[in-house]
């Protein structure tokens, strides 16, 4: 039972990580297809680009929220989270079904496998798993922001805030979380190397908080 579960909790996943928020939230209420804008991903950090930063909150909102949800469906398959044996198997459960969610984001079925860069979801898998160290990547990215009105710098620095903390922090005995730390850092800077290299040149766009672009 519990391997027909996990097969049932992994498609679920792949599907709640393909809900395209911001191409239908941009569609919906701005008639605006945000993959056409800026740096034509279809997640928040474009959405605060072209749409402005309510748009964008509210997108990374329910990004977050499909991580999040993703990763707790672990809790379904029936796996006992009590025991050093039981434990380790539920996290790699949990990270199994949060990069599946993932995978959905950047390759959603929904929106034609044209997806965003993953980070808020992201985000939403480590809320679910490791909600202390989460805090601390939320805490960077709204200082990054508000210093510098970089969303992506934001996103960067906080991604690489995960696995920092679970290694020099929080010293996390769970090697499968160390890997997923690692992965984190590698998979930021393939999905940001246009903007890290428009960051280095001076030339990447700024947003206006909750105030809509002219876009």
């Amino acid at each position: 039972m519990t391997s027909i579960n996990a097969i049932i909790a992994l498609l679920v996943a792949y599907l709640f990580g393909s809900i395209p928020t911001a191409v239908w939230l941009g569609q919906s209420f701005y008639g605006v297809d945000v993959r056409e804008y800026g740096s034509g991903n279809a997640g928040a950090t474009n959405t605060f680009r072209v749409l402005g930063g309510k748009a964008g909150v509210a997108v990374m909102i329910i990004d977050i929220l499909k991580g999040w949800t993703a990763t707790n469906l672990a809790y379904f398959i029936g796996v006992s989270v009590t025991g050093p044996t039981s434990s380790v198997l539920f996290i790699n459960y949990q990270l199994a079904l949060g990069v599946i969610a993932v995978m959905g984001h950047l390759f959603p079925l929904f929106a034609g496998f044209r997806g965003g860069k993953g980070v808020a979801t992201l985000f939403g898998m480590v809320l679910a798993v490791h909600l202390q160290a989460a805090l601390l990547c939320v805490g960077m990215f709204i200082s990054v922001l508000m210093l510098t009105r970089y969303v992506s710098l934001g996103s960067i620095l906080a991604g690489f805030t995960f696995p920092f903390s679970i290694v020099f922090v929080f010293h996390t005995p769970y090697k499968s979380l160390l890997l997923y730390g690692m992965c984190i850092c590698v998979l930021i800077l393939v999905t940001h190397q246009k903007n890290i290299e428009r960051l280095l040149k001076g030339k990447e766009s700024k947003i206006n908080l909750f105030k809509k672009s002219n876009t």
